[in-house]
């Protein structure tokens, strides 16, 4: 597939893709300001807050990703009755996600505070409860997540950042029931127990992540990548594998084949949210018909977009395109 095809694929293909983000969301808030003295009180810095933003994070930050690639987005998961709660909605609303899959809890909704001082993190705070939740809630998202499945979807991306949402329990039916439909489904792993994805049709783990669940670590080599995907994807009976490797690109695996992709020079500021990113834009591709050779090379390309910027961020349509116009005649290898 050349540049134009891609770029036609773009331009015309994502609107028409129907994608279910299901998994941890949660409410990024920045801090950010100048530090130039230490505090009398205690030996910390002193950040004088110069200005502040608040974004999707988590599942959110990926249905994000795919509504501002055009795609229609549906996100489900949990969130509490609180003031994160109504920011996160208003957020929502604002990029046309449909948000009717979110079900409300007693526990808070999942936010994290960052203050940042000029381009360092300073400090963090975490509003969260990671256990799963009441029986109640957890009936409620899964009927959402059935009646969804039973309307036309292209594809079902569950995004796991430990908080308690995906549980083994809750990943498996998820994943029966998008195959009893049809619709395949891709997965951002998170934490050891790897058990829990077992038959979903592509894995997304970053290079650390993947030597979470191995004997012993590998190295950052396309061939011991290569390897370990294939004995993770035999142990826990995944059929894809795409692992991300931050300056070495990203490597797509198969049963029968792999691919690696690798990143173009750039400075980077900011990795965070580079994962969503890359599922987000894979899942578009598959959702669309293309060969996920293809879907991995424009994930590549988008998650070089945006670990050029600070904090998260959703990459855009336009930006995609901009990324694929400025690439070389020949350079794309799909």
């Amino acid at each position: 597939m050349d540049k134009q095809e891609l770029s036609t694929f773009v331009a015309e293909r994502a609107a028409k893709c129907n994608v279910l983000v299901v998994g941890d969301v949660m409410l990024d808030k920045y801090y950010y300001g100048e530090v130039n003295r230490i505090s009398p009180e205690a030996p910390v810095p002193i950040t004088h807050v110069t200005s502040q933003k608040e974004t999707l994070g988590g599942a959110a930050n990926v249905a994000h990703n795919l509504a501002r690639l055009g795609c229609k987005t549906t996100l489900a998961g949990y969130v509490g009755d609180d003031y994160h709660c109504q920011s996160l909605e208003e957020k929502l609303t604002a990029r046309g996600i449909d948000y009717r899959g979110l079900v409300h809890t007693d526990r808070p909704t999942t936010t994290k505070l960052r203050v940042i001082g000029g381009h360092q993190q300073m400090l963090r705070l975490d509003f969260e409860e990671t256990t799963p939740p009441d029986v109640v809630y957890i009936a409620r998202l899964q009927n959402y997540i059935a009646q969804k499945l039973s309307e036309s979807l292209d594809a079902v991306v569950i995004s796991d950042y430990d908080k308690g949402t995906c549980t083994e329990s809750f990943c498996q039916y998820v994943i029966r029931e998008a195959h009893a439909h049809g619709v395949p489904v891709l997965i951002d792993p998170k934490g050891p127990n790897w058990t829990k994805y077992a038959h979903a049709d592509y894995l997304t783990p970053n290079l650390k992540e993947i030597n979470e669940v191995l004997i012993e670590p590998i190295r950052n080599k396309d061939d011991a990548v290569e390897r370990a995907a294939h004995y993770v994807m035999r142990k826990y009976k995944i059929r894809n594998m795409m692992v991300t490797r931050s300056e070495a690109g990203l490597s797509l695996v198969r049963e029968d084949d792999a691919l690696h992709v690798p990143t173009r020079a750039q400075e980077v500021f900011d990795v965070s949210g580079a994962g969503d990113t890359v599922i987000a834009v894979l899942a578009m591709g598959l959702a669309g018909g293309l060969r996920s050779k293809a879907a991995a090379f424009l994930a590549n390309l988008a998650a070089g977009v945006v670990v050029a910027k600070l904090g998260t961020y959703a990459v855009s349509n336009e930006e995609l395109l901009g990324a694929l116009a400025n690439l070389p005649e020949g350079e794309i290898g799909a």
